[in-house]
């Protein structure tokens, strides 16, 4: 077992629900934040998240160490979980990501806080706009901050699709914020 969760997640294998719950209190904000950013909806977050702690105790029992943590399983659960409520909606859901996400310019003046706060919008409004994919893989890069294995862990691709397509998703940003650029100064 990897990380700091060794005890804890042994006991809980072997039905301790005690131990069930330090993990659970451990993961609980990762995996509701991980799931408000792919629906975009407080109430939905909370029932998926719910949903997936419901499934992981249903689970636990079958739990096999692939020598990823623990968090890798909570979040294919919640992918899972996810994708089944995107399909059941028949909608496209936008993902809201943090503000915080990058940081362009850094400056006590006025005016660069002007411009970082108009690009980041724009580069929310390109986040936006990039296939569910796409968004999900910057969700997990850049808010939960999980490494390529854990990220192909969760979406069900081997480490070096995921950086295919991160940089892939890197290049459509870059090109994109470069045309925006272009459009902005042209105004």
């Amino acid at each position: 077992m990897v990380n700091g969760d060794n005890i804890e997640l042994k006991l809980a294998v072997q039905g301790d629900s005690e131990a069930f719950g330090l993990l659970y209190e451990k993961y609980v904000g990762r995996i509701y934040n991980y799931i408000y950013y792919r629906t975009g909806n407080v109430h939905d977050a909370e029932d998926l998240t719910e949903r997936v702690f419901i499934r992981a105790l249903k689970h636990i029992r079958r739990y096999n160490d692939r020598g990823l943590p623990f968090s890798s399983w909570l979040y294919r659960i919640a992918h899972n979980l996810v994708a089944n409520w995107h399909r059941d909606n028949s909608r496209r859901k936008e993902v809201t990501l943090d503000d915080g996400l990058v940081s362009i310019y850094r400056g006590d003046f006025p005016e660069h806080e002007l411009l970082r706060s108009e690009e980041q919008e724009q580069l929310m409004i390109l986040v936006r706009s990039l296939p569910p994919d796409r968004q999900e893989l910057l969700i997990l890069k850049f808010v939960e901050h999980l490494s390529n294995t854990e990220i192909g862990s969760i979406m069900g691709r081997s480490e070096g699709a995921i950086k295919s397509l991160y940089h892939r998703t890197l290049l459509t940003i870059r090109e994109e914020m470069g045309c925006l650029k272009i459009r902005n100064d042209k105004e």
